[in-house]
């Protein structure tokens, strides 16, 4: 039985990896909207990463994975600031963007408290990260553009 979930996790950990794009090719990519949701793609394939990266003990790849996230949830919110539209007026990527930081931060913290207590330092950075990117989305939708 453990042979068999061994075997699936490892089948899963390699099918997020082959989904998650690398970040430079969704840095390359011209549409800041399309840019935004495709390192908010990334940064959840990376989270995957990291939870079966965890089953199998491989705990430096857990680090590299939970660097991925952070990086990928700053892509987006530079990408959506770099469009130099109001969040109030053109809400509809902001919106989503705020939605799947929301969930992100969801499952971070459902990941964190599946860890064992040594190993919850981590993935703490990546969240506090995913969670100032959240803020700042939300309060870009509830207060404007900065003048």
């Amino acid at each position: 039985m453990k042979r068999v979930s061994m075997a699936l996790l490892a089948l899963a950990w390699m099918a997020g990896g082959a989904r998650a794009a690398e970040l430079a090719e969704v840095r390359a990519e011209p549409n800041l909207e399309k840019r935004a949701r495709l390192a908010l793609d990334a940064s959840d394939a990376a989270l995957t990463d990291a939870r079966a990266d965890y089953e199998l003990g491989e705990n430096e790849r857990v680090a590299t994975d939970a660097a991925k996230i952070a990086d990928s949830a700053d892509l987006a919110l530079l990408s959506l600031d770099q469009t130099g539209k109001d969040p109030r007026k053109n809400f509809r990527w902001f919106k989503f963007a705020e939605v799947r930081t929301r969930d992100l931060l969801r499952r971070l913290d459902s990941f964190e408290r599946d860890m064992s207590f040594a190993d919850r330092p981590i993935i703490e950075k990546a969240k506090a990260e995913v969670q100032q990117v959240h803020d700042k989305l939300l309060r870009g939708l509830m207060e404007g553009k900065p003048k």
